[in-house]
Order: C-alpha cells, then sequence, then structure tokens
C-alpha cells in the first residue's frame, strides 16, 4: 500500500481536518464540489431520486444513510427509524436495497439490540429486497459476522446481504458460515489499513485471493456479487465465470456502468446520502491510489 493512500485514510478519519476544511473560507463549498458526484445528497429524498433514475436505466441500486461507530443508543435507535422510514418508501417498480454498517446501529455498544435493529429493518423490507451489511476493520469483524448470522437464523437470510473482504486472511472461513447460512455475499477487495498478520498486502495477493474466492462462490447456488472498479480483476472474473452481478459506486467510473448493462451483465450501484459525506470522500480518494 503506498503511504499517501495509507495517510489519505487516516486524515478520512480526522475529525479536526474535517472542521478545518469547513471552516476556512469556501472551502466547504470546494470540498462537497468535488465530493458530489459521489454522493447523492444530504437529504433521504435525494438517495430515492438518484435510484429512481438508475431504475429507469435498468441499474438496480442499494441506498446508505453515512454514518458509524454510533455510541449512543438514543442514536441508534433514531438511526433505525431512519432506516424504518427508507424501507417504507421503497416501491415494486425498481430493485432497490439498503446499506447499513452495523456500528451506525450501535453495535460497538449494544450487540443483541444492533441484532434486533437490524431484525427490525430487515422485516420492513418489501418482498424481495435485502439489507446490505457492509464491512468494517477487522477489529469488528467477528461481531458483524455474528450479528449477521444472528439475523438470518431468525428466518431473514433471503433479506440480508453481507460483505466480506478479500484481502482478510480470515474471509475464507468468513464466507463458509455465510455460505452454509444462504446470506448474499458481497466481495469486496478491502480498504482498511490492517496489519500483515490480519490481512493480505494489496495488490498481487488481494487479487488472487479475489480471484479465489469468487471461483469458491460460484461453486455454490448461492447469491453473490462482484464488488471492485478494478477493471483488469473484474473482467478476468467475468471471462471465466459468466454474468455475475456487479456492483459499483455512484460517481466512480460511471461510464462502466452501460457497458455492463448493454452487455446483459445485472449492475447494482451504491447510493450514500447524508451530511456525514465528508470523510466517505475522503476514503475514496484513498482508495484511487491503489485502484
Amino acid at each position: 500500500m503506498s503511504i499517501d493512500r495509507a495517510i489519505l485514510f487516516r486524515l478520512a478519519t480526522n475529525t479536526r481536518l474535517e472542521r478545518i476544511v469547513k471552516t476556512v473560507p469556501w472551502g466547504q463549498d470546494m470540498a462537497w464540489r468535488a465530493a458530489s458526484p459521489y454522493v447523492a445528497g444530504t437529504v433521504a429524498d435525494d438517495a430515492i431520486r438518484a435510484a429512481q433514475e438508475l431504475s429507469a436505466r435498468n441499474v438496480a441500486s442499494s441506498i446508505d444513510q453515512f454514518g458509524e461507530l454510533v455510541d449512543d443508543p438514543t442514536v441508534a435507535q433514531r438511526v433505525t427509524d431512519d432506516y424504518l422510514r427508507l424501507a417504507g418508501q421503497l416501491t415494486d417498480s425498481d430493485d432497490t436495497w439498503l446499506a447499513i454498517d452495523l456500528s451506525h446501529l450501535g453495535l460497538d455498544i449494544d450487540p443483541r439490540g444492533c441484532a434486533d435493529r437490524i431484525t427490525a429493518i430487515a422485516r420492513a423490507l418489501p418482498e424481495g429486497r435485502r439489507i446490505q451489511v457492509g464491512a468494517e476493520d477487522h477489529a469488528r469483524s467477528d461481531a458483524v459476522l455474528t450479528c449477521v448470522l444472528n439475523v438470518a437464523g431468525r428466518g431473514l437470510a433471503d433479506r440480508l446481504g453481507a460483505t466480506v473482504q478479500a484481502n482478510l486472511r480470515r474471509t475464507p472461513d468468513d464466507v463458509e458460515r455465510l455460505l452454509n447460512a444462504g446470506i448474499h455475499i458481497r466481495l469486496v477487495k478491502g480498504a482498511y489499513v490492517e496489519q500483515s498478520d490480519r490481512a493480505l498486502p494489496y495488490g498481487e495477493p488481494t487479487d488472487i485471493a479475489y480471484l479465489r474466492l469468487a471461483h469458491r462462490l460460484a461453486t455454490t447456488k448461492a447469491p453473490f456479487a462482484l464488488a471492485t472498479h478494478d477493471g483488469v480483476l473484474r473482467e478476468a472474473v467475468l471471462a471465466s465465470l459468466g454474468p455475475v452481478p456487479v456492483e459499483q459506486l455512484l460517481g466512480v467510473r460511471p461510464e462502466v456502468i452501460d457497458d455492463l448493462t448493454a452487455r446483459g451483465i445485472p449492475v447494482r450501484v451504491y447510493i450514500p446520502f447524508g451530511h456525514n459525506w465528508f470523510r466517505y470522500w475522503m476514503r475514496r480518494l484513498a482508495e484511487s491510489r491503489g485502484a
């Protein structure tokens, strides 16, 4: 991993930097102009509108409200209420899912309550929809996996999606547990800066792990999707496995979406919204340094 990429990841969680940028003259406006291609807007209606526009192009989507690391049960419940309202806004005319990081629902402070909250959201979804659980850092991997399997065990596997990171050394075992539970799997490379005993180096070792995991998933009947903007890696998998669903981030290489759909490959776009867009934008910058 390049030094500038690692530094950008650290800056992405630097509250002081965000505060400085937003308080200097024109700082927030300039940052927002740079971030806006990757963010639907600051309110739910912005994300719903973006999803509808994609649906008109036969592209599915997953809507995520920015947020993570919640340490207040009151905030976690407020986030849950926001997602319940979002679930109620989904219509039968498009294929829109919801997406969330479990630390946004208070995973760190109340794992059991987090499972109850994700259960409530999953049950509120229209038939055939899922709530896609995002990947977080290695330190939360056990808690995230336990929560997802807990909720799946409540008869909601068909309304859940889990994200697995190819660079983590634990992922092959995690994949087997998710497959056994019948949970949709979203395969990503992995974006967090992790210790070498926990994660493979970025580059060829991670790419090879990604390919192996994709082929393992293809041997099962469990639903899965490729989530990567690495064109070489994506095309290598598609060439060997056929039209596997592909997931993309809003605003990142948007021309790829039309190319994939024209080839009959199902595409789903991640649509984030909310006021906490600065850190997300910084992460996109960091990831672009290693793309």
